[in-house]
């Protein structure tokens, strides 16, 4: 059966998603290394309801939108050879991803023409063209992340947008996203979309229909958020940064969510979130902040309080999560079916979590993957995760006096030699700061990257100390 050069699904076909489980009933699937489906036999059968998603309503085209948003940047990833490099999207895996999303009322998918190596907009145009077109909202982006001024004219960007159309099989685009607005400060924006004409093509393409609704994501200079709302122009829409870290203690290029949001809140502006979990690091914390969580809500995974928090806000139109196994977007499906609004204490007990949470000297990197590839063939954002982990798991020598110095030595030294490859590891970083510049979180990548370089070289001496 050839999936990926059908037009749409048939409806016996659809529903096999359901695996002949009873209605509103789903297993509950792991997720190996290699991003494959598996199913988990020690896990029992978990009840992820149908037709309860909840739905925000866009006021300027009304639209309803399902709370949870389908983010495509991390599509399940094959390789034939076992190597990264030769690395393509499983396009059945997507499918069976997009289908589940469809039947269980989601309806927003997000996309970008540099995601999943550049094939994201491909595989999500070939999975979603499958269902009915009033099924789905679809946003893709005109992507800012090109260097070399050939490819910032209109020309070049014309040709971007009608690409992304093209590949995700569509004749109009949902919500199209101007991306990245802020990273290069006023300068970077006004060479990128104002200067060439590149913004007034866009505005005339909304007036066409072509472009339902017209928005842009931010990352970066204050100044550029607040000049963009100071334009005469009708935003449909603003995608931002919004987690309960992210709230009042925003770091890097990053500001706090709380002032963009009450900005956009006051402009009547919708607003979808991206980084609910900031990078996964807020579905990843230590034993002793989940035992907090989980005197709370005992069976609540951790992750929910993430999404829970995002999408309590009234102006929020969609949250976006980048959910690669389906057991995560299982457990999406279930925060948001309905949704159940984080509480006022609630959010004490997370500003607890989030002061707790900022001791720990994590590297705030979200594994975005704009850093990459790296000229010297450094896994930037691998080195920065198994850092992470090990910090949040307990796992990183504070002192060598400790009884548990030399196990946690044993733990990070090892886990680092089997997550990252020698000829990929930090001690390779020259600090040519090529990488700096693409980092949406503004991390010095070389100063992080020498930084654990000296502590792994320390701690193989017994030396070593946070």
């Amino acid at each position: 059966m050839e999936k990926n050069n059908k037009k749409h699904i048939k409806r016996r076909e659809f529903l096999k998603v359901l695996g002949g489980m009873a209605a509103g009933s789903t297993l509950l699937y792991g997720c190996d290394f290699n991003n494959k489906f598996t199913e988990n036999s020690e896990k029992a059968i978990t009840y992820v309801p149908i037709g309860k998603m909840s739905y925000r309503t866009n006021h300027n085209t009304g639209d309803n939108v399902s709370l949870l948003g389908y983010g495509c940047m991390r599509w399940p990833m094959l390789s034939k050879t076992g190597r990264s490099e030769d690395e393509e999207i499983d396009q059945e895996a997507v499918n069976d991803l997009v289908d589940y999303a469809i039947m269980h009322g989601v309806n927003y998918f997000d996309t970008a023409p540099v995601y999943g190596k550049g094939l994201s907009e491909h595989s999500t145009g070939i999975a979603l063209s499958r269902h009915p077109r009033n099924k789905y909202f679809v946003a893709t982006k005109m992507s800012t992340f090109m260097p070399d001024p050939a490819m910032r004219t209109l020309e070049a960007s014309k040709a971007m947008y009608h690409k992304s159309m093209k590949e995700l099989q569509v004749d109009y685009i949902d919500y199209y996203l101007l991306h990245g607005i802020g990273l290069g400060g006023m300068k970077d924006f006004n060479e990128r979309f104002i200067d060439n004409g590149v913004l007034d093509y866009l505005l005339k393409e909304r007036e066409a229909s072509r472009i339902r609704n017209l928005g842009w994501s931010f990352h970066g200079d204050v100044a550029v958020f607040d000049y963009m709302l100071q334009m005469n122009i009708k935003w449909d829409f603003v995608q931002i940064q919004l987690n309960y870290a992210d709230w009042q203690h925003a770091s890097g290029w990053n500001i706090n969510a709380e002032y963009l949001y009450n900005q956009l809140l006051k402009n009547n502006i919708p607003v979808v979130i991206m980084e609910p979990l900031l990078g996964g690091r807020l579905a990843k914390l230590n034993d002793f902040l989940i035992a907090k969580l989980k005197q709370q809500q005992p069976q609540a995974s951790v992750a929910s309080w993430a999404f829970r928090y995002a999408g309590s806000p009234s102006n929020v139109l969609t949250v976006l999560s980048g959910m690669t196994c389906k057991e995560h977007l299982q457990d999406n499906i279930r925060t948001f079916s309905p949704l159940n609004p984080v509480s006022d204490d609630e959010k004490k007990v997370l500003n607890e979590i989030t002061d707790m949470f900022l001791k720990y000297p994590t590297v705030p990197c979200t594994e975005c993957m704009y850093c990459m590839p790296c000229k010297y063939g450094i896994d930037i954002p691998g080195v920065f995760a198994h850092y992470n982990r090990c910090v949040n798991e307990g796992n990183v020598p504070k002192d060598p006096r400790d009884p548990k110095y030399q196990e946690a030595r044993r733990v990070f030294l090892v886990g680092y030699d089997r997550s990252v490859p020698k000829l990929r590891q930090a001690s390779h970083c020259i600090g040519c700061n090529l990488c700096v510049p693409t980092c949406p979180q503004s991390i010095r990548i070389p100063v992080e990257l020498q930084r654990i370089d000296k502590f792994v070289e320390d701690m193989k001496r017994g030396v070593a100390s946070v």
